[in-house]
């Protein structure tokens, strides 16, 4: 997955007695807690009806480099605060998960504010939040450092809790768009100290010139801090500002630069940097509430978002908002029937799909734009952290589906992006390039989007820039990387394997956007322009070796590579000799071509029936185990053979898409922490599963859906305004394959169905079996 080289038991959320037994919608219970015990927290909000389904570990451990990378904290639907746990191991290794929490770490640092979701990038964790009876050098250079165990964790949409019996402190989080809110329980007898450490990074990552500010009058502290992550030291850092805001007074204070502490000093500034506010010392139990508000344009707007957003809040108001904000957007696709293991998955699945792309504006519109300047969003959010190489495939189809207003907005941002930056992005993360993964996949989210209905942002400017990229390099010292190679692809009609690197898996991301191009050239009556794509899509065919039946380094000459090892991965082959042609994989798993050109892609095989071998074959010879070690064939957290399940129904055998993909549906997802196959990828394995469950997978880059085997007995799907309801008759976990399908009571004898036919909502019906229908 993305950046994958860079990050290479048990977990079941376990939620309390009186959240499992919970039916219905966001309810605030009687009961207060005060006293910290050996319990987990219990709040006063409790998760909505679909809420309580939601598993927010899941993806959170497992194998290291194999693991989900998502996190368990609190967030609001694409929220620019992602407010969680920092864990550490016994060994003191921090980042096993680059959210900042893997369940098998036994120790919290603290808790931070900022981080991707599900990624193979660790950028983030900005001011570390660290709860003390008292505050030493130790506490300020390590954290809490503080042994936890996962039965004293709550975490649902919106929430998270953990209880330190030994230390006597309750942590609970939640959060709005911009602001975190902490509420800690102290035992009774304690002085309770509040650490900021305001220089605080994820991983690897570095900070620089961190300042701080105490303002005792107004129980607040402020700061700034430059991070340094894996992707923002791509362009230059990513400048932060806060605005935290306590519940109550603090009796003393100190500023921390390194090792020195200076007591009741207001200000400093430095590279290692924390504040440390000490509360009164109480004879009961008592709480200290915390709201940090973060900007990346200025103290002023940090101070704005905390003022307009949060000021009139408290913490179980807040919880409340953030609980109803995800069933709101929860119930955009509900479900009916299935287990409950499914429909945990499911909705954990929705939960995690909806967390990135980050809204990067403040309250007030402003936002730093890819030119380093301050800009104002005036009519649509602006939004950044598109893992769009990943996030094209799964993500933003759904995102067509059931967040429009959100997709429209998040095009705008990329035309956006490219007028401040000269470029389309391919991975847009915070205020710059990063240059992450390879191809134009920014040209199949917004042909796809505008051939599904969505208007509202500027298309044609969008249009012009996917050509600039398509037919040229980028000049030198430019901030985008542009289509490496493209020169020799123009050239040759092949990115030749003697000439550059990842040539075959270029000539096939290339010819997939420009394919993505050609349609919307077309839709936009620009048909010469459509011509000339048409041509380039075609492209990939000529990497296709007819001898070995596979995508093949091929060199300028037109002679094919003689270094191949098709069941080679690119990560065992550490010199590179034998898969340079490949990106993260191997031959067998680029070897499906180009989606959106599938019916081209079989024919440049022996035949329909050899290719329809070889391709249950490649599922055959995947591990039937979850997040287990790589392979070379069918492995479902790898990007290139993502589709693969669906070109059966292309190649006439629609009854081996619904056999592979309802085994994948069953045997690569599941409840506890390891339950995503691979990096989640800003949502993409989990937009996989919400999509083939509901019987509809799209094509990226095009209006098709390819009809899978549904897992439920209704599905009701909110296309902004219209309601499509998908229904299944004779459901049961043998009845895997489609007998007949009826779409608004017409029968439907295709395998695959347009957008246009279901943009107006209506019903989608299958009929379920036992045997599979295979057409003649």
């Amino acid at each position: 997955m993305s950046n994958r080289a860079e990050n290479w038991a048990r977990c079941r959320a376990i939620l309390g007695k009186s959240i499992l037994c919970f039916a219905l919608t966001v309810v605030v219970s009687n009961r207060v807690c005060v006293a910290v015990d050996g319990e987990k927290p219990v709040p006063k909000v409790l998760p909505g009806e679909l809420g309580r389904f939601v598993n927010p570990f899941i993806g959170t451990g497992g194998i290291s480099y194999l693991c989900g990378n998502n996190f368990p904290g609190a967030t609001r639907p694409f929220g620019k605060v992602r407010l969680s746990p920092d864990t550490v191991s016994t060994l003191g290794k921090r980042a096993s998960n680059t959210s900042g929490y893997f369940y098998s770490d036994n120790r919290i640092l603290g808790f931070s504010h900022t981080r991707l979701a599900g990624t193979g990038a660790t950028d983030g964790g900005n001011f570390l939040v660290i709860p003390a009876e008292k505050s030493t050098v130790r506490t300020c250079r390590r954290g809490m450092n503080a042994a936890f165990l996962h039965e004293n964790e709550t975490a649902f949409p919106g929430y998270y809790g953990l209880t330190f019996p030994k230390l006597g402190i309750r942590a609970e989080l939640t959060a709005m768009r911009h602001t975190g809110f902490h509420r800690y329980t102290f035992d009774a007898n304690q002085a309770p100290q509040i650490v900021i450490d305001v220089t605080s990074v994820l991983g690897k990552g570095t900070s620089e010139a961190g300042e701080v500010r105490v303002v005792p009058d107004s129980n607040e502290v402020e700061g700034t801090v430059r991070t340094f992550g894996t992707f923002a030291k791509r362009y230059g850092g990513l400048q932060t500002y806060f605005v935290a805001r306590f519940s109550r007074p603090f009796q003393e204070f100190s500023t921390w630069i390194g090792d020195t502490e200076a007591v009741g000093q207001r200000a400093a500034a430095g590279n290692d940097l924390c504040a440390t506010l000490g509360f009164s010392h109480e004879r009961n139990a008592q709480v200290v509430e915390l709201k940090l508000a973060i900007s990346y344009v200025s103290v002023a707007n940090a101070r704005e978002n905390l003022d307009q957003e949060a000021a009139a809040f408290d913490f179980d108001q807040a919880l409340a908002g953030a609980a109803e904000e995800w069933e709101q957007h929860l119930a955009r696709i509900r479900v009916i029937g299935g287990t409950e293991r499914q429909r945990t998955i499911f909705y954990t699945a929705l939960y995690h799909s909806l967390q990135m792309p980050t809204e990067f504006n403040d309250v007030n519109g402003e936002y730093i734009g890819f030119d380093r300047q301050t800009h104002r969003a005036m009519k649509a959010r602006y939004y950044t952290d598109m893992s769009l190489w990943d996030t094209f495939r799964t993500v933003h189809p759904l995102f067509n589906l059931i967040a429009r207003r959100e997709q429209r907005d998040m095009l705008i941002s990329l035309v956006t992006m490219a007028e401040q930056g000269g470029y389309l992005p391919r991975w847009p993360s915070g205020g710059g390039y990063t240059g992450s993964m390879f191809g134009s996949p920014a040209d199949i989210v917004i042909t796809e989007s505008y051939l599904k209905g969505i208007r509202g942002f500027d298309v044609e400017t969008a249009f012009q820039f996917m050509k600039k990229t398509a037919l040229g390099p980028v000049p030198p010292g430019a901030p985008f990387s542009g289509r490496v190679g493209i020169e020799h692809y123009l050239k040759h009609k092949y990115c030749p394997a003697d000439l550059m690197k990842k040539s075959v898996a270029s000539t096939v991301e290339y010819s997939y956007a420009d394919h993505a191009i050609a349609r919307l050239a077309h839709e936009l009556g620009h048909h010469e322009d459509g011509k000339q794509f048409d041509e380039h899509a075609a492209y990939y065919r000529n990497v296709f070796n007819p001898e070995t039946q596979f995508f093949q380094p091929r060199e300028a000459n037109g002679q094919f590579s003689n270094a191949f090892q098709p069941e080679l991965l690119t990560y065992l082959d550490f010199g590179g000799t034998q898969t340079h042609g490949y990106v993260e994989g191997s031959a067998w798993q680029w070897r499906w071509g180009v989606p959106s050109d599938a019916a081209a892609t079989i024919q440049l095989f022996r035949s329909r029936e050899y290719f329809v071998q070889e391709l249950e074959k490649f599922f055959e010879q995947s591990p039937l185990e979850l997040a287990v070690n790589p392979n070379a064939y069918y492995w479902h957290g790898n990007q290139p053979d993502i589709y693969a399940a669906f070109l059966f129904n292309v190649a006439g055998r629609p009854d081996l898409t619904q056999k592979w993909s309802r085994w994948i549906m069953d045997h690569k997802y599941g409840d506890r922490e390891n339950g995503v196959d691979g990096n989640d990828d800003g949502g993409t394995l989990s937009a996989w599963y919400v999509l083939s469950s509901i019987g509809l997978f799209p094509t990226a880059g095009t209006d098709t859906y390819e009809i899978t085997s549904p897992l439920w007995d209704q599905a009701q799907i909110a296309i902004g305004d219209q309601l499509l309801v998908v229904t299944v008759e004779r459901q049961a976990p043998e009845h895997l394959y489609v007998k007949r399908l009826w779409l608004n009571d017409e029968l439907v004898t295709q395998h695959s169905i347009r957008h246009s036919q279901i943009a107006s909502g209506g019903t989608l019906r299958f009929e379920m079996g036992p045997e599979p229908v295979i057409q003649p």
